[in-house]
């Protein structure tokens, strides 16, 4: 390759005649390629590509000439594949590589796919002994204690925030009548992603994909009053969604997860101030996971949409003054809106440099009309309430596998699904470890107890792997003075400390932030 891009070979674009190209391929051993180019439907150009004394048939485009790749360059990897996935065919090999402008930006771009490799969630989720997914439950995650404890550590904390707020936690079904999708709209618009069930009276029902038109039904359940509004309603919602196989990934990409999501129910009057308390929270909450770089996309109108012109209209409007009046910076996602209105798309930004879209504020005027919502006003007449569909971390299966490689599984202490390992290092001081671990458990610390007939090295360099951020060390000596020798993960040296000192200051460390 790189004698290639020395020689500066000129690169040319051909348009053969499909008879000739089918020969050409024939003759030259290449059946596959003769086979693919006579289902190329008729009118359509086939076009070859030349460079030097190769010639092959691709859609392209292409370089000039071999010379503008550069040298900075390098083959990543080969996969095989069998012709049509036939295993009576011959096997295929594709080789991948990537080019860069110089060979800076290549090293920064071999590091940042070395990190990802060493970060990824798939991964650390297995050693760490979080989570498993399996062939039993295509797209579903198996919790284990360790990742359930993140899990519900994660929704305490938004629990927390969300009650501070104002808001008010429900819990909706599982499965709604088909009747209900269709009034709403995503019966015509979201039906190939619902999973579908047929009752013993015949009734057709889906596992909800998503929670707005349950809530739409609790505000309608019975007559509300201005003086309700803003009613702030969240749900900690399992979701379904038929994703195809192929795009499934990890914990980031499932068929079953559950959405932080709430719908602020309110006049069109308080849709700027209730998007300016949002982006406030939304911003506080990911400053507290560790997450400072935050863009936003006003996503608009999509070519497919329910409710009118005027109504959209109203709808971008008010979305964009709000974000505005909240002093936010913003780019356009034109066309990205959710069928029933427009949106901001909170995109944050990982430790490898890598983008998010996880929180979502949307604006919507058409699903209330849809399924006959209304409040009684101060004139005392019937009116359709502004709906704000809002989600911070979005799934949050999706967002703890963002956390497990922002963090390449060192989550800080308050997030932590074991936070301190109390290790003895003699038999002798089994009793003293196990009373530490007491004082750690009644303060509210998570910690685990070892007191295995290993040695010492081995232990801290196991719970190292585990990545347990505090390790609390006991010997004949600490007993003796009632202290303990804390680690820290990743230091080499330890801190002798009384055990009341050290577990009141590893208390205050682990506190669950409120606020950044």
């Amino acid at each position: 390759m790189r004698d290639i891009v020395r020689r500066d070979e000129k690169i040319t674009r051909e348009v053969w005649e499909r008879d000739a190209a089918v020969a050409f391929f024939r003759d030259l051993g290449e059946s596959y390629k003769a086979e693919y180019i006579g289902e190329i439907p008729e009118g359509a150009e086939i076009s070859l590509y030349r460079q030097g004394d190769f010639v092959d048939l691709c859609v392209g485009p292409h370089l000039p000439s071999t010379g503008c790749l550069g040298q900075a360059f390098k083959l990543t990897n080969v996969a095989g594949a069998y012709w049509r996935g036939d295993p009576k065919n011959a096997q295929l090999q594709r080789v991948y590589g990537t080019a860069w402008a110089s060979q800076k930006e290549l090293d920064q771009y071999l590091f940042q796919l070395e990190e990802a490799e060493r970060r990824d969630h798939r991964r650390l989720g297995r050693e760490l002994d979080l989570f498993h997914m399996s062939e039993e439950a295509v797209g579903s995650i198996f919790w284990h204690p360790k990742g359930w404890t993140l899990f519900r550590v994660i929704e305490n904390y938004l629990r927390m925030r969300l009650d501070a707020a104002g808001y008010l936690e429900v819990k909706g079904p599982q499965l709604l009548d088909r009747s209900l999708w269709e009034a709403s709209g995503h019966w015509e618009k979201f039906r190939e992603n619902m999973f579908i069930a047929e009752s013993r009276d015949e009734k057709v029902l889906a596992l909800k994909p998503m929670n707005c038109p349950g809530h739409v039904l609790i505000f309608r359940n019975r007559l509300r009053s201005y003086r309700e509004l803003p009613l702030r309603l969240a749900e900690f919602g399992s979701c379904h969604r038929n994703e195809p196989s192929g795009a499934l990934h990890g914990i980031m990409r499932v068929r079953a997860f559950t959405q932080d999501d709430a719908h602020i129910f309110c006049t069109e009057d308080q849709v700027t101030a209730e998007s300016i308390a949002f982006c406030e929270l939304l911003l506080s909450v990911y400053r507290d996971f560790g997450f400072d770089d935050v863009a936003i996309k006003f996503a608009d109108r999509p070519p497919v949409r329910a409710g009118s012109d005027e109504v959209w209209d109203r709808a971008e409007a008010a979305l964009r003054d709000a974000v505005e009046a909240a002093g936010l910076s913003y780019t356009l996602n034109p066309g990205e809106g959710a069928f029933y209105g427009p949106k901001l798309e909170f995109v944050l930004r990982d430790a490898l440099g890598r983008d998010w879209q996880c929180g979502t504020l949307q604006l919507d005027f058409v699903l209330p009309e849809r399924l006959d919502a209304s409040y009684v006003g101060e004139d005392g007449g019937r009116h359709r309430p502004a709906m704000l569909h809002r989600a911070i971390l979005g799934s949050l299966e999706r967002f703890i596998g963002v956390l497990i490689e922002h963090y390449a599984g060192r989550f800080p202490l308050w997030l932590a699904p074991v936070q301190i390992v109390v290790a003895s290092i003699t038999s002798e001081a089994a009793n003293y470890a196990g009373e530490v671990a007491r004082e750690c458990s009644a303060a509210g610390l998570r910690v685990v107890l070892d007191t295995g007939n290993e040695k010492i090295n081995y232990k801290v360099r196991e719970h190292s792997l585990a990545k347990v951020p505090i390790m609390l060390v006991v010997g004949g000596r600490e007993a003796a003075n009632r202290s303990v020798a804390l680690r820290r993960l990743g230091g080499k040296e330890q801190e002798a400390l009384a055990l009341g000192e050290a577990v009141a200051r590893l208390k205050e460390e682990a506190t669950v932030p409120s606020s950044s």
